[in-house]
């Protein structure tokens, strides 16, 4: 039986398998909607995304993945906080194409005013500040802070879900955040009881990037046939 659900494709850049498994658990949300989410690993991409380097290093890998899967997609989706290749796929194809960075970020500005933004490693931030002054909003982003942790460490939830609460209220206490964004895709299964632990609104950008898809190919009319 054909499968008649417009399809999402989310590709996370980078090789590791465990961080397309927690991308995964973020998106769970969305099983229930007529709508298939496909996630995929960028096997020949770079073990993990976190200097200016490695992103760079991930666009070619990541392409070739899109070229396989978006002639059967409605959607895609980029699993990196950092966007990469991004503006060439949206040159390349006419479906919509979303970065969680860029989905991340909308969203918290569609939530409060003051944005705090929680990064993996501290090699992370001056590429996502770039990012942030590429988007203008250097005066909507009040801190980031890193959880000092590899790509590799977060694995281990509950040891990353202390770090989270820590950085989360700093970023609450020291910064004045009045939301926050988790700014790499392996948080996902922490969101919730991350708002509950801080008391502010998190934003998950896989989900910010998949309901924005969801929204536009229905809106567009933009089903399979």
């Amino acid at each position: 039986m054909t499968d008649s659900r417009p399809r999402i494709v989310v590709i996370n850049p980078n090789s590791l398998t465990g961080m397309t498994q927690a991308i995964e658990g973020a998106l769970e949300p969305f099983a229930a909607l007529p709508v298939r989410i496909d996630c995929l690993t960028s096997h020949d991409g770079p073990p993990g995304i976190e200097s200016q380097l490695d992103s760079d290093l991930a666009v070619g890998p990541l392409s070739k993945l899109a070229r396989e899967h978006a002639g059967s997609a409605q959607a895609l989706v980029v699993a990196c906080f950092s966007d990469p290749g991004l503006w060439a796929l949206r040159e390349h194809y006419s479906i919509p194409v979303l970065g969680i960075g860029e989905s991340g970020m909308l969203t918290a500005m569609a939530t409060r005013t003051r944005i705090g933004v929680i990064a993996a490693t501290r090699q992370s931030v001056p590429r996502h500040f770039r990012y942030f002054s590429l988007m203008g909003l250097e005066r909507r982003v009040v801190g980031e802070r890193a959880l000092d942790l590899h790509l590799t460490d977060l694995e281990d939830e509950e040891s990353t879900f202390g770090r989270l609460v820590e950085v989360a209220r700093t970023l609450r206490d020291e910064d004045g955040a009045e939301v926050l964004v988790l700014g790499c895709a392996g948080f996902g299964r922490q969101r919730a009881r991350l708002e509950e632990a801080c008391g502010l609104p998190v934003v998950e950008p896989s989900q910010a990037a998949v309901g924005m898809a969801i929204g536009q190919i229905y809106a567009a009319g933009r089903l399979p046939a």
